[in-house]
């Protein structure tokens, strides 16, 4: 028990920091640039995006072992998991267009593209691939959302102070962002120390 608590723990440690979806694994970065303009946007993307990449890794996981490994359909495993997250952020989708339409309006275009983001897809493969059970299935999608959430507040918070900085002209928007991105990505390189 305590074994697999521990192997869990490096999991979340591991998936949210060390191989970050983001600044390690160049997953979702359409989201991560578009929506890294301010703070409070940024969070409310990575609140959706751990919502339904861990919700997607639950129900992709239980899918896959209960659905298609017992009628030897696995090959199917891609297009049942592009529907599973499709559903996922449809449901996200119409939550917060109900319960918080400034998040929702806010958000704009780069809600639906949660479905297509390739991080979403690409927990669900990593969980089959690393035959991860249910449950650490689950860990992985949370900690992989959790990295992701981590580095846009980050990139958003930089991204609001250089508003107020002189940058050169050849720097100025998204060139000074992808600078940005790259010396996040080496700066998360150190915490391939913690395990």
């Amino acid at each position: 028990m305590f074994a697999e608590a521990k192997d869990l723990l490096l999991l979340l440690i591991s998936s949210a920091l060390v191989s970050n979806v983001v600044l390690s694994q160049f997953l979702g970065l359409c989201p991560f640039l578009g929506v890294s303009k301010k703070v409070e946007t940024a969070a409310g993307m990575g609140t959706a995006v751990i919502f339904v990449i861990t919700l997607s890794s639950a129900v992709a996981g239980a899918i896959y072992k209960f659905v298609l490994i017992p009628l030897d359909l696995t090959y199917l495993q891609t297009i049942v998991f592009i529907l599973v997250i499709a559903a996922l952020v449809q449901f996200v989708e119409m939550v917060l267009k109900k319960y918080l339409v400034s998040l929702y309006e806010a958000l704009g275009v780069y809600l639906p593209l949660i479905t297509t983001n390739c991080a979403v897809l690409g927990v669900a493969l990593t969980n089959v691939q690393e035959e991860y059970g249910i449950l650490a299935g689950t860990v992985n999608g949370f900690a992989t959302a959790l990295g992701f959430t981590i580095s846009i507040i980050i990139l958003a918070g930089i991204r609001e102070k250089m508003a107020y900085n002189d940058i050169p002209k050849p720097f100025q928007g998204m060139p000074i962002v992808m600078v940005t991105a790259g010396l996040m990505a080496i700066a998360f390189c150190g915490f391939a120390g913690l395990l």
